[in-house]
């Protein structure tokens, strides 16, 4: 009785692959050699994700190249994604923006406050500054009032508020 409830294994069906399963994605190297990805070097289709992902890699060559051309372009972004962590972690805090647009409204802070430590500036004396350039500056101009620009252009004597006392 246990022999003739026992499950037997199932057995592997052996396909025949059609002319046009054959055809595999051929993908070249920065020195202009082809190599193929398929049949010929390990079996794999067009449907498999390593192959998805080698297509994937060669559609977006350009832009996954960029480090290698440019030495100011780190090679990942983990320093970006560590200045963002802070809005993860106060996740919680943001139930109470009451409304899309007030949440809309604090990641544009947030984004703010994390480009400026970047660019080690601080976010305080910044957003002071830009809030009161932001009536008399020039609409045209307004890309000087990001964080990036603003720091070569306005850092050394920035606008202050009323309440402003330096440290002595």
């Amino acid at each position: 009785m246990w022999k003739e409830n026992r499950r037997r294994p199932k057995q592997r069906r052996k396909t025949s692959f059609t002319s046009s399963a054959r055809r595999t994605p051929r993908f070249t190297s920065a020195d202009g050699d082809q190599f193929q990805v398929g049949r010929d070097t390990q079996g794999l289709l067009p449907k498999n994700p390593l192959t998805k992902a080698l297509a994937y890699a060669r559609d977006r060559r350009c832009g996954l190249e960029v480090f290698l051309t440019d030495p100011d372009v780190p090679i990942d972004t983990n320093h970006l994604e560590r200045a963002l962590r802070v809005i993860p972690m106060g996740r919680k805090n943001w139930l109470f923006c009451w409304t899309e647009l007030g949440a809309k409204h604090v990641g544009i802070i947030h984004s703010l406050i994390a480009t400026c430590r970047l660019h080690q500036i601080d976010p305080y004396d910044y957003l002071v500054d830009v809030l009161q350039r932001v009536g008399q500056h020039p609409a045209d101009r307004v890309q000087e009032l990001t964080p990036r620009l603003w720091k070569p252009l306005f850092s050394a004597n920035p606008l202050r508020s009323p309440l402003y006392r330096p440290a002595t």
